[in-house]
C-alpha cells in the first residue's frame, strides 16, 4: 500500500472519529452499563455492587404484575393509536392532497401539535379534563348531558381512554406529515387515468392509493408503535400513572422503581426486558412489511 493510500484510509478514519467516539460514549457504553446492572441489586447511591445473577429477571417475569399491567396499557393506546390516530392522519391527508383553498394554513396547523412540548401539552389538557372548572365537563353540561361530566383523570374507568386520546391528539401530526408526502408522491397521471375510465373516489383509492402507500403505511405504523410504547411525558404531566396503576406504562414503571424505591439494578433489568420486546416488535414489523411488499 502505497503512502498516498494509507494518507487517504487515515484521512477518513479521521473524519468518522468524532461520531464514533459520540456514538461510543452515549450509546454503546450506556447499552452496556444497563447489561451489567441489570445483574445486580445496586441501589444508585452505595458504591458496593452485588451481583444477583438472573434474580431480577426472574422477579420481574414471574412476580411483578404490575410491570406486566404497565405493558398491557401501553399496547392498549398503541392499538387505539395505530386505528384511531392513524386513520384521522390518513383522512386529514387525503383532504389536504387535494387541490383546497388554504391547504398551506392546514398543514400548518394539523403539523403544531407534535412540535409542542409534551409537559405543555399534559398541563393544557388538565384544565380540559379537570373535574370541577375543566372545559369538557363545562361543554357536557352545555349541551345537556351533565349526568357523564366527572374528574376524567382521576376516574378508573376512563383515565386511561382519557390519556389516550392526549397522546393520539399529539401525534397524529407525524402520521399526516409522512402519508401526505406520500400520497404526493403518486403521479397525478394515475388519477387522471382512471377518472378518464370513469372510477369513483373508491375505486380511485382501492386501486391506486392505497396499494401504492403500503410502505408509507408500514412506516407510519413502526413509528406509531414504537412512539406510543414509549409515551412518557404526557402521563408524567397528567396522572402520573395513577389513579392506582391504571395509567401506568412500561417507562413511568421504570422510572419509579429507579427513583422512587432506589431500585436501579431491578430498573436496568425492566429496561432489558422492555427493550427485547420492542425489539421484537420491530422484527417482526419487519418481516411483515417485507411479505407485504412481495404481494
Amino acid at each position: 500500500m502505497n503512502p498516498q493510500k494509507i494518507r487517504n484510509v487515515v484521512g477518513n478514519y479521521i473524519f468518522i472519529l468524532p461520531a464514533a467516539l459520540l456514538f461510543f460514549t452515549f450509546s454503546l457504553y450506556p447499552f452496556a452499563k444497563v447489561f451489567q446492572l441489570s445483574i445486580t441489586n445496586w441501589d444508585g447511591i452505595s458504591p458496593e455492587m452485588n451481583y444477583v445473577g438472573l434474580a431480577n429477571f426472574k422477579d420481574l417475569l414471574f412476580d411483578n404484575p404490575v410491570f406486566w399491567l404497565s405493558m398491557r396499557n401501553a399496547f392498549f393506546v398503541t392499538l387505539l393509536a395505530l386505528v384511531v390516530q392513524n386513520l384521522l392522519a390518513l383522512f386529514l391527508a387525503l383532504i389536504c392532497d387535494r387541490e383546497i383553498k388554504g391547504g398551506n394554513v392546514y398543514r400548518v396547523i394539523f403539523y403544531l401539535p407534535p412540535v409542542l412540548s409534551g409537559i405543555v401539552v399534559g398541563l393544557i389538557w388538565n384544565w380540559i379534563y379537570d373535574g370541577s372548572y375543566g372545559l369538557l365537563n363545562h361543554f357536557l353540561t352545555f349541551i345537556g348531558l351533565g349526568d357523564l361530566a366527572r374528574a376524567w383523570l382521576s376516574d378508573s374507568k376512563t383515565a386511561l381512554i382519557s390519556v389516550a386520546v392526549i397522546h393520539m391528539w399529539k401525534g397524529f401530526g407525524w402520521g399526516f406529515v409522512i402519508l401526505l408526502a406520500g400520497l404526493q408522491s403518486i403521479p397525478r397521471e394515475l388519477y387522471e387515468a382512471a377518472r378518464v375510465d370513469g372510477a369513483n373516489a373508491w375505486v380511485v383509492f382501492r386501486s391506486i392509493t392505497a396499494p401504492l402507500m403500503i410502505p408509507v403505511f408500514i412506516l407510519v405504523s413502526i413509528l406509531t408503535i414504537l412512539g406510543t410504547m414509549q409515551i412518557f411525558d404526557i402521563i408524567i404531566a397528567t396522572t402520573g400513572g395513577g389513579p392506582g396503576y391504571h395509567t401506568e406504562v412500561p417507562i413511568t414503571r421504570i422510572v419509579s422503581t429507579m427513583i422512587g424505591n432506589s431500585k436501579f439494578g431491578y430498573a436496568c433489568a425492566m429496561g432489558v426486558v422492555f427493550g427485547l420486546i420492542l425489539l421484537a416488535i420491530s422484527m417482526v414489523q419487519i418481516r411483515v412489511s417485507k411479505m407485504m411488499r412481495q404481494v
